[in-house]
């Protein structure tokens, strides 16, 4: 009798250690007590309502950080609802340099608001600033949705964290500035890059380079890199018709509004790069600047994120290589932003999301830098200490953002509170002239100046660069190429009022000077607000930067930012 064949029993096939997959949670099925493999990552709901909450306490109470934000977007979206606002030499069509497509996306908004409250302009300022919320939840959602997915909820809680509260995600979330459209699609691209949706994340990248910031290209570019070289053809067709139908909508665009075929994307590098650019024009700072304001803006979560390479190798199976790919224009951005000499805090909203992910990641793996992987039961105790320290570490992080935070607002506020008490003085009839001096940089918009005030005019106080004129409909509006326009930041005669006695209202800053103001003359001019507003140059650092119980009350100094009527004769 002949026995059958011995058959050898099937070997398991494991994964190859070249193999490009990196470690994620979806490596390791979960499975629910049926035997189901269930999918333990955040859902959708928790984090789009909690930065939905954050993003709507931010547009509600977040201040104006910087007059560009004023002066080259919501003072032309101003003009496009209302034919009235300032223009500033960008907008002179003889230059071109800022794209009207960008702000049409945000007219979507703007001009069903102006129909819904007609003359309450402050409203509809607010009601665009829930837009920029909106964007900035969504794209941020999917973030922490992709994280959690790919690598877990500790890491995606964490994440979500400090996006809602560190100071700045905050305030960049509802800037109306490029550069945070910038961050918006950064968030979405690498949230889409972690989905495994390559295509979508370059497109999205296109939209954030063509749409918002063109020089953000270069944070853009690892997740843009790392998507072609996994599906290039779909990528790179998703990327060239999005690139291609942006570009041609944006030509379109200025076309139509500055009157003549140009780009306001090409002028904008040719002026920069090119033609050299002059950026020096309106001030330089140290190598150091985006160190300092990132510290102040994250605390001790920037100094983590600085230090995710050096946890890399310790994480290496969890992280890399598409963590790493997602974080690596945090280094990117910084180093090439450091080497200009013209800084703005703004320049760098493009990565402050990624800050938020590589400090979180750092914080994530503490535990790792005491695990042995030949001996898992040693260092029991300071694996149990390390991860003890993670959530410590994460309420300082939030506590101090807090205190960031609670500081800029309450400080710096007073200018948008101000301008509002502007509308219950409408007595003083049509007609009325707003002036401003030295304060003209923190002039909030003119969604903030009610219609009885006619004009806004600048009073000299001795600056020499130039200043915003309004759109001038008598020379073609948007299309206009005024002659008191130009690109070296010289001041024209025509900016200044120089007849004081037409000026109806007046906003100034009375600080704690040896000298007078034109507001202190109290025969002339009669306070109608004034609020308190913190004073930068006698005030400790310390106190003014985090908002410190009592001290902060009595240790810094404070101006009073006032607005006077002048008093009938």
């Amino acid at each position: 009798m002949s026995l059958p064949p011995r058959q050898r029993r099937p070997q398991p096939s494991y994964p190859s250690p070249s193999s490009s997959s990196s470690y994620t949670k979806l490596d390791k099925p979960q499975k629910s007590d049926g035997g189901e493999e269930v999918d333990k990552g955040l859902g959708w709901f928790l984090p789009f309502f909690a930065l939905g909450m954050m993003r709507y306490m931010s547009a509600s109470s977040n201040i104006i950080h910087d007059c560009d934000e004023v002066f080259n977007y919501w003072e032309p979206l101003h003009y496009l609802l209302y034919k009235s606002g300032f223009q500033t030499w960008e907008y002179s069509s003889q230059f071109a340099l800022r794209s009207y497509l960008y702000l049409l996306l945000h007219e979507i908004v703007g001009r069903p608001a102006s129909w819904i409250f007609g003359e309450e302009k402050v409203r509809v300022f607010y009601a665009v600033r829930l837009f920029l919320g909106l964007l900035s939840v969504a794209s941020e959602t999917v973030l922490v949705v992709a994280l959690s997915r790919k690598y877990g909820k500790r890491l995606a809680s964490y994440t979500l964290a400090m996006l809602c509260l560190t100071s700045g995600c905050f305030f960049a979330s509802t800037s109306f500035l490029p550069s945070s459209f910038s961050m918006y699609a950064i968030s979405l691209a690498s949230g889409l890059f972690l989905l495994d949706k390559p295509a979508a994340a370059v497109a999205v990248s296109a939209t954030g380079v063509i749409v918002g910031w063109p020089f953000s290209i270069l944070a853009f570019l690892p997740v843009t890199i790392s998507s072609l070289l996994r599906k290039f053809k779909q990528a790179f067709i998703a990327g060239a018709v999005s690139s291609i139908i942006l570009l041609v909508s944006s030509i379109l665009v200025d076309f139509y509004y500055y009157g003549r075929w140009t780009s306001s994307v090409l002028n904008l590098l040719i002026y920069n790069v090119a033609g050299g650019g002059e950026s020096h024009l309106y001030g330089t700072e140290e190598p150091s600047y985006y160190l300092r304001n990132a510290f102040n803006n994250f605390n001790f979560g920037f100094v983590l994120a600085m230090l995710f390479l050096g946890f890399l190798p310790i994480a290496k199976k969890k992280y890399a290589p598409d963590l790493l790919i997602i974080v690596s224009p945090v280094y990117i951005w910084l180093g090439f932003m450091s080497l200009q000499p013209h800084k703005e805090e703004r320049f760098l909203y493009p990565i402050y999301t990624l800050i938020c992910v590589a400090a979180s990641a750092v914080i994530e793996s503490f535990p790792d830098l005491f695990r042995d992987k030949y001996n898992p039961g040693s260092n029991y105790i300071l694996v149990k200490m390390a991860k003890i320290l993670r959530p410590v570490i994460l309420s300082l992080i939030l506590c101090f953002s807090h205190a960031r935070t609670f500081s800029l607002i309450h400080g710096y506020s007073a200018p948008m509170e101000v301008y509002k008490i502007l509308e219950h003085h409408d007595d003083a009839g049509m007609g009325s002239v707003l002036c401003v001096g030295s304060e003209w940089h923190r002039f909030p918009s003119s969604f903030f100046v009610p219609d009885f005030v006619e004009q806004v005019r600048w009073i000299d106080d001795g600056f020499r660069g130039l200043l915003p004129f309004p759109f001038n409909s008598t020379l073609g509006g948007t299309a206009a190429a005024p002659p008191y326009f130009n690109n070296k930041n010289i001041a024209s005669n025509e900016q200044y009022l120089h007849n004081i006695d037409m000026c109806s209202f007046l906003v100034e800053l009375q600080l704690k000077r040896p000298y007078l103001t034109l507001g202190s003359d109290l025969s002339t001019w009669e306070p109608i607000a004034a609020l308190p507003y913190l004073d930068r140059e006698l005030s400790p650092a310390k106190y003014r930067s985090f908002f410190i119980p009592y001290l902060w009350q009595d240790r810094n100094v404070f101006g009073m930012y006032k607005l006077l009527r002048r008093i009938p004769k």
